[in-house]
């Protein structure tokens, strides 16, 4: 049932969709601006995926941050004085074209306090984003109490609402999107050899400050582009957490751009299609929240930097430093007993190491091996750092309780060709 316009001003929460809304929606298929819509936004989770990529290398994240809310005052004053001029000031490409001027003087404002004052670089970014953000909402109240009917809906640009663009805002969007997409790629080589190596770059010709500007660029365009879909305060999530969630996944930089822009096209995708669905949710907050749950399952299960991985690395590492404690000691001290929790009294003789879970239990053949290696490899360490590196004896234990695991066979090696070709005599330890 279609309802009334009575119940439409007076309903303040959400239908829940059903199921055919959702595939209708997710599939385009629920209305031409609707796709505009949700094809823009992917578009604009890409630019800002690769951007976002390049600046967190760059260290420019929070550099985005200050420019996003300078573009405060831009919008605000370019609607001030496009209709004093008698123009609309609504008109989209106006208030893009105030908010990038005022984005760019922003960021010149930062540059300015780096370069003629002794402030780091935070405080800079602190100060500009802090003043143009006041003079932006004090710009808006002025807006909102003097100007006409026409101001309506000014203010979802701080915070976004996808359900109030037209189809022209979603081409506007999606074009300057796929500008910033074209650009990123096409300096993509100059770029990475300045984020990685700015003396190199700086020797081939690549000068670093154009790339700056370049990145900045990219993200004042990026910024403009989102406006409207996920408003200025939280279009900095759009390139702060898509590449700090593909961070987890690679360290490989083409796979750390490729994932970023992935994660920042999905993120766009279920955040407008969710805010379609949903049209009293405020699409910014949907779009980063998509983004944020991404960045905490990668946070969480990759499978080299994340959480559960880290967890499960130190545990086996703790694990087999105590299997080999134990080993070492019964291997050295065959006739003492050393008391060990069940667990690894469990693990040891599972592993075949020991003879019965008794703490008393004598090595097998394969624990009398381990315990072996294990032992020569402290006594081949500690004589190397006491000889060679001048370490305290009293200092050697520590370090060799830790190292002693690490140890590889051409390392082995090495330690004792060195050691034997400083005159020393190595005690044979059977392996």
């Amino acid at each position: 049932m279609i309802p009334t316009l009575a119940q439409s001003l007076t309903q303040t929460q959400d239908e829940i969709p059903s199921l055919s809304d959702i595939f209708e929606t997710i599939t385009l298929r629920s209305g031409f601006n609707t796709n505009a819509v949700i094809i823009a936004a992917t578009l604009l989770g890409i630019a800002a995926g690769i951007i976002g990529a390049f600046a967190l290398l760059r260290k420019r994240s929070l550099t985005a941050d200050a420019l996003s809310h300078a573009t405060l005052p831009g919008i605000a004053g370019a609607f001030l004085i496009a209709s004093a001029l008698g123009y609309a000031g609504r008109s989209l490409p106006i208030l893009l074209i105030g908010a990038t001027i005022s984005g760019i003087i922003g960021v010149g404002f930062i540059h300015l306090i780096l370069t003629k004052t002794r402030l780091k670089e935070d405080a800079a970014i602190g100060i500009v984003l802090s003043v143009f953000f006041g003079i932006g909402v004090v710009l808006l109240s002025v807006v909102q109490s003097t100007a006409s009917s026409g101001a309506a809906g000014l203010n979802h640009f701080i915070y976004g609402q996808t359900a109030a663009m037209l189809t022209q805002d979603a081409i506007t969007m999606g074009i300057i999107a796929i500008i910033a997409i074209l650009i990123a790629l096409i300096a993509m080589k100059e770029i990475t050899a300045v984020c990685f190596n700015e003396s190199f770059a700086s020797v081939i010709g690549i000068s670093a400050g154009v790339i700056d500007a370049l990145i900045l660029s990219l993200i004042v365009l990026v910024t403009v582009a989102g406006l409207q879909a996920v408003g200025l305060i939280l279009i900095v999530a759009m390139l702060i957490i898509p590449p700090a969630a593909a961070r987890f996944w690679t360290d490989r930089t083409k796979r750390l751009v490729i994932l970023s822009a992935v994660i920042g096209a999905l993120s766009g995708f279920v955040g407008s299609s969710m805010s379609a669905l949903l049209p009293r949710k405020p699409a910014g907050a949907v779009i980063v929240l998509s983004a944020g749950c991404v960045f905490i399952i990668s946070m969480l299960i990759a499978p080299r930097r994340g959480i559960i991985a880290q967890f499960i690395r130190n545990a086996q590492l703790k694990l087999r430093i105590a299997i080999d404690h134990t080993l070492e000691h019964k291997y050295a001290h065959p006739e003492k007993v050393q008391r060990s929790s069940l667990p690894l009294r469990i693990i040891l003789r599972f592993k075949g190491f020991t003879n019965s879970l008794a703490d008393s239990s004598s090595l097998t053949e394969s624990g009398l091996r381990r315990g072996r290696r294990v032992r020569r490899n402290h006594m081949l360490w500690e004589q190397y750092l006491i000889t060679q590196a001048d370490i305290a004896p009293s200092h050697v234990d520590w370090s060799v309780d830790l190292v002693e695991h690490v140890l590889d066979e051409d390392l082995i090696h090495r330690l004792e060709h060195e050691i034997r070709a400083s005159g020393l005599e190595l005690e044979e330890v059977a392996r």
